[in-house]
Protein backbone atom coordinates (compact mmCIF):
# COMPACT_ATOMS: atom_id res chain seq x y z
CA UNK A 1 0.00 0.00 0.00
CA UNK A 2 1.24 3.51 -0.80
CA UNK A 3 2.04 5.94 1.96
CA UNK A 4 -0.85 8.14 3.08
CA UNK A 5 -1.18 11.53 1.42
CA UNK A 6 -2.17 13.08 4.75
CA UNK A 7 -1.92 12.04 8.39
CA UNK A 8 -2.94 13.34 11.79
CA UNK A 9 -2.28 11.82 15.22
CA UNK A 10 -5.67 10.10 14.82
CA UNK A 11 -5.98 9.20 11.16
CA UNK A 12 -4.58 8.46 7.74
CA UNK A 13 -5.90 9.39 4.29
CA UNK A 14 -4.86 7.43 1.20
CA UNK A 15 -5.22 8.52 -2.40
CA UNK A 16 -6.38 5.69 -4.61
CA UNK A 17 -8.88 2.91 -5.20
CA UNK A 18 -10.40 1.58 -1.98
CA UNK A 19 -10.36 -1.96 -3.42
CA UNK A 20 -6.56 -1.75 -3.51
CA UNK A 21 -6.25 -0.30 0.00
CA UNK A 22 -8.82 -2.35 1.93
CA UNK A 23 -6.94 -5.69 1.78
CA UNK A 24 -4.05 -4.07 3.67
CA UNK A 25 -6.25 -3.37 6.72
CA UNK A 26 -6.07 -6.14 9.29
CA UNK A 27 -9.15 -8.33 9.54
CA UNK A 28 -11.25 -7.62 12.61
CA UNK A 29 -9.56 -4.30 13.41
CA UNK A 30 -12.26 -1.72 12.59
CA UNK A 31 -15.09 -0.70 14.93
CA UNK A 32 -17.28 1.23 12.48
CA UNK A 33 -17.57 1.47 8.70
CA UNK A 34 -19.35 4.42 7.12
CA UNK A 35 -19.70 4.27 3.34
CA UNK A 36 -21.14 6.96 1.07
CA UNK A 37 -20.26 5.71 -2.43
CA UNK A 38 -21.05 7.45 -5.73
CA UNK A 39 -24.72 6.88 -6.57
CA UNK A 40 -24.17 5.94 -10.24
CA UNK A 41 -26.03 9.01 -11.48
CA UNK A 42 -23.47 10.07 -14.07
CA UNK A 43 -22.00 12.88 -11.96
CA UNK A 44 -18.50 14.20 -12.43
CA UNK A 45 -16.35 13.12 -9.50
CA UNK A 46 -13.10 13.76 -11.32
CA UNK A 47 -10.68 11.90 -13.54
CA UNK A 48 -10.72 8.10 -13.36
CA UNK A 49 -14.10 7.77 -11.58
CA UNK A 50 -16.93 6.08 -13.49
CA UNK A 51 -20.33 7.12 -12.12
CA UNK A 52 -22.29 5.77 -15.06
CA UNK A 53 -22.06 1.96 -14.92
CA UNK A 54 -24.86 -0.34 -15.99
CA UNK A 55 -27.00 -1.39 -13.02
CA UNK A 56 -25.59 -4.89 -12.64
CA UNK A 57 -22.03 -3.62 -12.93
CA UNK A 58 -22.65 -1.03 -10.21
CA UNK A 59 -24.11 -3.62 -7.84
CA UNK A 60 -21.22 -6.02 -8.48
CA UNK A 61 -18.71 -3.25 -7.77
CA UNK A 62 -20.53 -2.36 -4.55
CA UNK A 63 -20.53 -6.02 -3.55
CA UNK A 64 -16.75 -6.12 -3.84
CA UNK A 65 -16.03 -3.20 -1.53
CA UNK A 66 -18.82 -4.22 0.89
CA UNK A 67 -17.21 -7.64 1.36
CA UNK A 68 -13.79 -6.04 1.72
CA UNK A 69 -15.09 -3.66 4.41
CA UNK A 70 -16.94 -6.40 6.30
CA UNK A 71 -13.68 -8.36 6.54
CA UNK A 72 -12.08 -5.47 8.44
CA UNK A 73 -14.86 -5.22 11.05
CA UNK A 74 -14.51 -6.53 14.57
CA UNK A 75 -17.20 -8.85 15.96
CA UNK A 76 -20.02 -6.53 16.99
CA UNK A 77 -18.81 -3.86 14.56
CA UNK A 78 -21.24 -1.61 12.73
CA UNK A 79 -21.68 -0.86 9.02
CA UNK A 80 -23.56 2.25 7.88
CA UNK A 81 -24.26 2.55 4.15
CA UNK A 82 -25.65 5.80 2.72
CA UNK A 83 -27.23 5.66 -0.74
CA UNK A 84 -30.41 6.12 -2.74
CA UNK A 85 -33.27 3.75 -1.81
CA UNK A 86 -33.05 2.37 -5.36
CA UNK A 87 -29.63 0.92 -4.61
CA UNK A 88 -29.83 0.23 -0.90
CA UNK A 89 -32.79 -2.11 -1.34
CA UNK A 90 -30.35 -4.28 -3.32
CA UNK A 91 -27.22 -3.61 -1.27
CA UNK A 92 -28.89 -4.76 1.93
CA UNK A 93 -28.87 -8.24 0.38
CA UNK A 94 -25.13 -7.91 -0.23
CA UNK A 95 -24.56 -7.01 3.40
CA UNK A 96 -26.65 -9.97 4.53
CA UNK A 97 -24.77 -12.33 2.24
CA UNK A 98 -21.51 -11.06 3.77
CA UNK A 99 -22.69 -12.15 7.21
CA UNK A 100 -24.04 -8.85 8.52
CA UNK A 101 -27.27 -8.52 10.52
CA UNK A 102 -29.91 -5.91 9.65
CA UNK A 103 -30.67 -3.34 12.34
CA UNK A 104 -32.32 -0.33 10.70
CA UNK A 105 -33.28 1.35 7.46
CA UNK A 106 -32.92 4.99 8.46
CA UNK A 107 -34.70 7.53 6.27
CA UNK A 108 -32.85 10.84 5.94
CA UNK A 109 -35.53 13.38 5.03
CA UNK A 110 -33.90 15.38 2.23
CA UNK A 111 -35.47 16.06 -1.15
CA UNK A 112 -32.85 15.06 -3.67
CA UNK A 113 -34.40 15.73 -7.07
CA UNK A 114 -37.21 17.45 -8.90
CA UNK A 115 -40.62 15.72 -9.04
CA UNK A 116 -40.64 12.84 -11.57
CA UNK A 117 -43.74 12.25 -13.77
CA UNK A 118 -45.57 9.07 -12.82
CA UNK A 119 -43.78 8.65 -9.49
CA UNK A 120 -44.04 9.90 -5.93
CA UNK A 121 -41.75 12.82 -5.10
CA UNK A 122 -38.41 11.34 -3.89
CA UNK A 123 -37.77 12.91 -0.51
CA UNK A 124 -35.38 10.70 1.44
CA UNK A 125 -32.00 9.06 1.30
CA UNK A 126 -31.45 5.63 2.81
CA UNK A 127 -28.95 4.95 5.59
CA UNK A 128 -28.63 1.21 6.23
CA UNK A 129 -27.37 0.10 9.63
CA UNK A 130 -26.04 -3.46 9.95
CA UNK A 131 -23.84 -5.11 12.56
CA UNK A 132 -21.44 -8.03 12.62
CA UNK A 133 -23.36 -10.00 15.22
CA UNK A 134 -24.59 -8.44 18.45
CA UNK A 135 -23.79 -4.70 18.54
CA UNK A 136 -20.74 -3.90 20.61
CA UNK A 137 -21.92 -0.33 21.31
CA UNK A 138 -25.25 1.37 20.85
CA UNK A 139 -26.03 4.68 22.55
CA UNK A 140 -29.46 5.93 21.53
CA UNK A 141 -29.42 9.72 21.58
CA UNK A 142 -32.29 12.04 22.32
CA UNK A 143 -33.34 14.96 20.16
CA UNK A 144 -34.92 18.26 21.19
CA UNK A 145 -38.71 18.45 21.38
CA UNK A 146 -39.82 20.19 18.13
CA UNK A 147 -41.14 23.70 18.56
CA UNK A 148 -42.85 26.10 16.17
CA UNK A 149 -40.33 28.52 14.68
CA UNK A 150 -42.99 31.24 14.61
CA UNK A 151 -44.59 31.08 18.06
CA UNK A 152 -42.04 29.05 20.00
CA UNK A 153 -44.66 26.56 21.25
CA UNK A 154 -44.60 22.77 21.01
CA UNK A 155 -45.66 21.46 17.62
CA UNK A 156 -47.43 18.46 19.19
CA UNK A 157 -49.55 18.25 22.32
CA UNK A 158 -48.36 14.68 23.10
CA UNK A 159 -51.83 13.66 24.17
CA UNK A 160 -51.74 15.89 27.20
CA UNK A 161 -48.67 14.11 28.60
CA UNK A 162 -46.11 16.78 27.78
CA UNK A 163 -45.07 17.00 31.42
CA UNK A 164 -44.14 13.30 31.44
CA UNK A 165 -41.67 13.54 28.55
CA UNK A 166 -38.01 13.09 29.33
CA UNK A 167 -36.50 16.56 29.86
CA UNK A 168 -33.48 15.47 27.78
CA UNK A 169 -35.70 15.20 24.72
CA UNK A 170 -37.35 12.57 22.53
CA UNK A 171 -35.93 9.20 21.63
CA UNK A 172 -34.37 9.29 18.18
CA UNK A 173 -36.46 7.44 15.60
CA UNK A 174 -35.42 5.86 12.30
CA UNK A 175 -36.68 8.89 10.34
CA UNK A 176 -34.26 11.80 10.62
CA UNK A 177 -35.81 15.12 9.65
CA UNK A 178 -33.14 17.40 11.10
CA UNK A 179 -30.18 16.69 8.80
CA UNK A 180 -29.63 19.75 6.58
CA UNK A 181 -28.49 19.34 2.97
CA UNK A 182 -25.17 20.87 1.96
CA UNK A 183 -26.03 22.61 -1.28
CA UNK A 184 -24.86 26.22 -1.20
CA UNK A 185 -21.65 26.79 -3.15
CA UNK A 186 -20.16 28.86 -0.32
CA UNK A 187 -20.34 25.92 2.11
CA UNK A 188 -19.38 23.04 -0.20
CA UNK A 189 -15.81 21.80 -0.52
CA UNK A 190 -16.32 20.21 -3.94
CA UNK A 191 -18.72 20.25 -6.88
CA UNK A 192 -20.28 16.86 -6.17
CA UNK A 193 -22.60 15.99 -3.28
CA UNK A 194 -21.43 16.52 0.28
CA UNK A 195 -22.81 15.11 3.52
CA UNK A 196 -23.69 17.27 6.48
CA UNK A 197 -21.23 16.75 9.30
CA UNK A 198 -24.24 16.61 11.63
CA UNK A 199 -25.09 13.22 10.12
CA UNK A 200 -21.59 11.87 10.78
CA UNK A 201 -21.50 13.23 14.31
CA UNK A 202 -24.76 11.43 15.05
CA UNK A 203 -23.62 8.11 13.56
CA UNK A 204 -20.34 8.22 15.47
CA UNK A 205 -22.15 9.15 18.69
CA UNK A 206 -24.55 6.19 18.37
CA UNK A 207 -22.05 3.52 17.52
CA UNK A 208 -18.53 4.42 18.53
CA UNK A 209 -16.55 5.66 21.47
CA UNK A 210 -13.37 7.71 21.83
CA UNK A 211 -10.40 5.66 20.67
CA UNK A 212 -12.41 3.47 18.28
CA UNK A 213 -11.31 3.03 14.66
CA UNK A 214 -13.62 4.35 11.92
CA UNK A 215 -13.22 3.38 8.25
CA UNK A 216 -14.65 5.43 5.38
CA UNK A 217 -13.59 4.09 1.94
CA UNK A 218 -15.07 7.05 0.02
CA UNK A 219 -13.56 10.20 1.47
CA UNK A 220 -15.54 12.72 -0.57
CA UNK A 221 -15.30 16.04 1.22
CA UNK A 222 -13.92 14.50 4.43
CA UNK A 223 -16.98 14.85 6.68
CA UNK A 224 -16.38 11.46 8.33
CA UNK A 225 -12.76 12.22 9.05
CA UNK A 226 -13.50 15.68 10.46
CA UNK A 227 -16.21 14.26 12.74
CA UNK A 228 -13.78 11.56 13.90
CA UNK A 229 -11.15 14.17 14.68
CA UNK A 230 -13.64 16.25 16.69
CA UNK A 231 -14.88 13.22 18.61
CA UNK A 232 -11.44 11.67 19.23
CA UNK A 233 -11.96 8.58 17.09
CA UNK A 234 -9.15 7.05 15.06
CA UNK A 235 -9.88 6.91 11.35
CA UNK A 236 -8.64 5.56 8.04
CA UNK A 237 -9.92 6.40 4.58
CA UNK A 238 -9.35 6.61 0.87
CA UNK A 239 -10.38 8.95 -1.93
CA UNK A 240 -9.93 8.15 -5.61
CA UNK A 241 -10.51 11.73 -6.71
CA UNK A 242 -8.94 14.98 -5.58
CA UNK A 243 -7.81 14.75 -1.95
CA UNK A 244 -6.96 18.44 -1.61
CA UNK A 245 -10.47 19.51 -0.43
CA UNK A 246 -10.27 16.91 2.36
CA UNK A 247 -6.78 17.93 3.39
CA UNK A 248 -7.64 21.64 3.46
CA UNK A 249 -10.73 20.93 5.53
CA UNK A 250 -8.82 18.86 8.08
CA UNK A 251 -6.20 21.60 8.30
CA UNK A 252 -8.97 24.13 8.98
CA UNK A 253 -8.29 26.10 5.81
Amino acid sequence: MKNPVFETPLGSLYHGNCLEMLPSISAGSVDLVFADPPFNLGKDYGKGINDAMDGNGYLEWCGQWIEACVRTLKPGGAFYLFNLPRWNVELGNRLGAAGMLFRHWIAIDIKYSLPIPGRLYPSHYSLLYYTKGKPRVFDRPRVPIPICRHCGGDIKDYGGHRSKLNPAGLNLSDVWTDIPPVRHASTKRRGANELSIKLLRRVLAIYSRPGDLVLDPFGGSGSTYLAAEEMRRHWIGTELGDCDPIIRRLKGE
